[in-house]
């Protein structure tokens, strides 16, 4: 059986129309209207990777535009996520969505930690329809797990999939111990970068920005890695040297404690604050050590002031006092004095909020 993914659509084909209704399914919450929207697609003439890329792919991302804007709820993102899974499954199971293999086999899996496995189901049908046979092992694959598997199946490549940046390190372990079984890796997914900086960094094989690109890759055919060139990861990151990312991330719990005290005395309305709040707040300090720390394995200030301004932003359409992020900074940096590059980092935050014009802080970072 043989599918025509390479079908563009005509002015009566057009994959807007179902994205919108699969959009509105995804806001009420009705699974069976998801389905109709994508079985209507597919027999009025849609590819069936087409409905993959260009009608689920993009309703998913606006699931997570409207979270972020504060339009939808955690729980809102996580139904509308699970119709698209079950979405995506049904179409797998439709005679439209099989195909016979005929190249040769494929590992997909999330890095260890990374619970966003959405994108990396859809790489895995796109894959399924273009004849490959893949093995998608979905979320927070435990790197030794991926390892037994990749020396069970031998797989001609295995792609990892991470979308959340602080999972970078995770990944640069995964990298490594996949080039020692012999196995390629094509990286991919937002955390490594809108051109793939942070997957070249880590020593993937190669980056793919998109489920086309990688079906690409593999037909020209990845180089297999020398499984007996000795490599370690600071090799890539001589930076690493210095330790700053080690000992932060070590000691994150305590300095999550520690400035979740300290800004509580320079910020007195956080006295008032409900167990809920509070918890909030220390998940809010939680990330951005996370990021600090993150931005310190990569050597890299963008990865850290991205975040930054983004947060103010989510902090703005939850309409919290963003000039608590400033306060965060003083009281990260004075439990950071002895780490010149984590402090500079934090400089740098400061500077990324106060210079964006929707999360000013007062007075640059000292209260108003």
């Amino acid at each position: 059986m043989t599918v025509r993914t390479t079908q563009r659509p005509g002015p009566d084909l057009d994959p807007g129309v179902y994205r919108d209704q699969l959009w509105a399914a995804l806001r009420e919450g009705d699974e069976y209207a998801a389905a109709s929207a994508v079985f209507e697609g597919l027999e009025n003439g849609l590819g069936a990777e087409q409905i993959l890329l260009e009608v689920i792919a993009p309703a998913q991302g606006r699931v997570g535009e409207e979270w972020a804007a504060n339009r939808m709820t955690v729980a809102d993102e996580h139904v509308a996520t699970a119709i698209n899974e079950r979405v995506i499954a049904a179409l797998a199971h439709h005679p439209a969505g099989r195909v016979r293999p005929e190249h040769g086999r494929i590992t997909v899996a999330c890095v260890e930690g990374e619970w966003h496995s959405l994108p990396a189901r859809l790489l895995s049908e796109v894959l399924r329809l273009r004849g490959w046979r893949v093995d998608f092992l979905g979320a927070h694959v435990p790197t030794p797990h991926l390892i037994a598997h990749l020396h069970r199946t031998g797989p001609e490549a295995v792609l990892l999939s991470a979308s959340i940046p602080t999972h970078l390190p995770t990944a640069h372990a995964a990298i490594t111990a996949a080039l020692a079984a012999g196995v390629p890796v094509l990286a991919g997914g937002a955390a490594f970068g809108p051109d793939g900086r942070y997957a070249r960094s880590l020593g993937a094989t190669e980056w793919a920005g998109d489920a086309r690109a990688v079906a690409r890759l593999l037909l020209e055919g990845l180089p297999r890695p020398d499984p007996t060139a000795m490599h370690l990861p600071i090799e890539d990151l001589p930076h690493l040297a210095d330790q700053e990312y080690t000992m932060i991330a070590r000691t994150r719990a305590e300095l999550v404690r520690a400035t979740l005290t300290g800004l509580e005395e320079r910020f007195p309305p956080m006295r008032e604050y409900t167990a809920r709040q509070r918890r909030h707040t220390a998940e809010d300090i939680a990330h951005i050590v996370e990021y600090l720390s993150t931005a310190l394995y990569m050597d890299d200030v963008r990865l850290f002031t991205t975040f930054i301004s983004w947060t103010g932003e989510i902090l703005t359409a939850r309409e919290v006092p963003t000039h608590t992020l400033g306060l965060t900074f003083d009281v990260l940096g004075a439990q950071l004095k002895d780490f010149p590059r984590a402090r500079a980092l934090l400089d740098q935050g400061r500077a990324a909020v106060t210079d964006s014009p929707h999360t000013p802080i007062p007075g640059n970072g000292k209260p108003a």
